[in-house]
């Protein structure tokens, strides 16, 4: 019993053993010293209750946070030991599941509906024993779930948040008021009047389906060993290079979701036109206007996407002949980061060939972009097309969705030559 339901139990027997000795009339000596000692005690019961309720409370939150970590513990565990092929053989020959990917599979159909065999996303990650090159990055298995799939993805470099969604659409108020202060200008005089506050809705919708296709020959499937780090190796490189390139470059029709350098002017971004040759100076003046607009505290808190050409030509210019310091060393020592893409950016076009570039900042702690997936991925058989040779297709379908915080956050330089 905790400490406080036991000296609430004795405060009530005081207050009944009080209430029988206030009932004489004429009470003896003895019963005074009793009635004062039972006053006593009742105060002193009141302190010691009030401090029960405060250790208990502070317990009572360190147990949940334990527990809280206890189940997100217990969850990577056993996504730890999802097998793919399981999943594949499932599909194939409509093999039960067991051990650990029974209690996923379960956990995860009971969270959303599914065609085929849901499929966590953290179960594309490179696991701990597998044979890897020694380039390759092994991710700490206590990463947050959604950041696991893509490790080295450009998105989760420039500082979009990942966020997952069970079911239906959701969407981030921003505000867009813009309050001011104003002093009274006499004595008794009125302040600056009342100013409208205003948000505006960035909505997350599942309206944008990714489909990644593979072929298992029945040479393949009959194999264990490797069988589960290749499905993996491929659905994770194919989905990294489509989202990144659907978060920047997206078309927003053709079930594309709006990328945000693409579709920059819908969504307010800011863009500054160089029309030069790519230098640390016009990156500067970029950052600069993060400032201005109260969105950057400095040229460390802004990162840079950039095409591996303007890496190039940045770092053909010395700056400092002495030192050999180039316009790219300048640029990389100053900002946050810088991020280059092939992927994430269009290639350069014109008579002088120039690209684009994207700065953001997380203002206040606010991420610039939001990536939504829903769900798992759902992984679906087509025994049919490959009927003939004893093979098997699988199709993993992602729904996910992109929007952006606020459009301060964000400036595209274009003309970068």
């Amino acid at each position: 019993m905790l400490q406080s339901q036991k000296i609430a139990r004795r405060q009530s027997e005081i207050r009944q053993n009080l209430a029988e000795l206030a009932a004489n009339d004429a009470p003896t000596e003895e019963q005074r010293s009793q009635m004062d000692a039972l006053d006593g005690e009742y105060q002193a019961n009141e302190s010691r209750y009030r401090a029960s309720l405060i250790a208990e409370d502070d317990e009572r939150r360190d147990a949940d946070r334990d527990l809280e970590t206890r189940e997100a513990g217990e969850w990577d565990k056993l996504i730890a030991q999802y097998e793919m092929r399981q999943a594949a053989l499932h599909l194939d020959e409509g093999r039960q599941f067991d051990g650990a990917t029974a209690e996923v599979v379960q956990e995860l159909r009971q969270a959303g509906g599914y065609r085929g065999v849901p499929v966590p996303f953290a179960a594309f990650e490179t696991r701990a024993g597998e044979t890897t090159s020694a380039t390759v990055p092994d991710p700490v298995a206590t990463m947050p779930m959604i950041d696991r799939l893509f490790p080295q993805s450009v998105a989760g470099a420039m500082g979009a948040q990942m966020v997952n969604v069970t079911a239906g659409g959701i969407e981030y108020p921003v505000s867009t008021s813009q309050v001011t202060a104003g002093w009274a200008s006499t004595e008794g005089g009125d302040v600056a009047g009342p100013t409208e506050f205003s948000t505006v809705d960035r909505p997350l919708a599942p309206d944008h389906t990714l489909g990644i296709q593979m072929r298992l020959t029945r040479k393949a499937m009959k194999q264990s060993a490797g069988i589960e780090a290749a499905i993996r190796r491929d659905m994770q490189g194919a989905m990294q290079v489509e989202i990144d390139k659907a978060v920047f470059q997206g078309s927003g029709s053709n079930g594309q979701p709006a990328g945000v350098v693409a579709q920059a002017a819908d969504y307010g971004i800011d863009s500054t036109a160089v029309d030069a040759a790519a230098s640390y100076g016009a990156f500067r003046k970029a950052v600069t206007e993060f400032m201005l607009a109260n969105a950057a505290t400095g040229p460390g808190s802004v990162r840079a996407l950039i095409r591996p050409e303007i890496w190039d030509a940045m770092d053909d210019v010395i700056f400092d002949a002495g030192s050999g310091v180039t316009e790219y060393d300048r640029l990389a020592a100053k900002l946050g980061s810088v991020t280059q893409s092939h992927n994430a950016l269009a290639a350069p076009s014109g008579s002088t060939p120039a690209s684009k570039a994207l700065l953001t900042t997380n203002a206040g702690g606010q991420s610039p972009i939001f990536v939504a997936t829903w769900g798992a991925v759902d992984l679906i058989r087509d025994p049919y097309s490959d009927a003939q040779s004893g093979g098997l297709r699988l199709t993993g379908l992602v729904t996910m969705d992109v929007s952006i915080s606020r459009a301060e956050q964000l400036r595209v330089l274009s003309g970068l030559q």
